[in-house]
């Protein structure tokens, strides 16, 4: 798969440090992005955790997956590639557009 793993359930007050130091202990950790909110700065509770070779990346996944760490149990797995998954993109469902039969709906009136 690859080096880069996510890691959710994440505590709110966990630090970047902190975060750096609980995966030294499975190998060399290249970089460590925890994902804050834009506006407020607070920390979304997950992180991307990029480790500086693929034996290091699975002994972390498998040695922390499911762990108590600040009092919450880890989800540790691989990252998805950039672009694949998520919630932009096109919606797919019953609600929205497409190219419904526009011939039912009234028509606007101005009173």
């Amino acid at each position: 798969m690859g080096q880069k793993l996510y890691v959710g359930n994440l505590s709110f007050q966990a630090t970047q440090e902190e975060v750096t130091e609980l995966f030294q202990a499975f190998g060399e950790v290249a970089n460590v992005s925890l994902v804050t909110d834009r506006y407020s700065g607070r920390s979304r509770g997950f992180a991307f955790v990029e480790m500086a070779n693929e034996e290091a990346a699975t002994k972390a996944r498998e040695g922390l997956n499911g762990k108590p760490f600040k009092e919450r149990n880890l989800t540790v797995d691989w990252a998805r590639p950039e672009g694949q998954g998520g919630g932009s993109g096109p919606r797919r469902g019953g609600s929205g557009g497409g190219n419904r039969d526009r011939s039912s709906r009234r028509p606007f009136r101005r009173y």
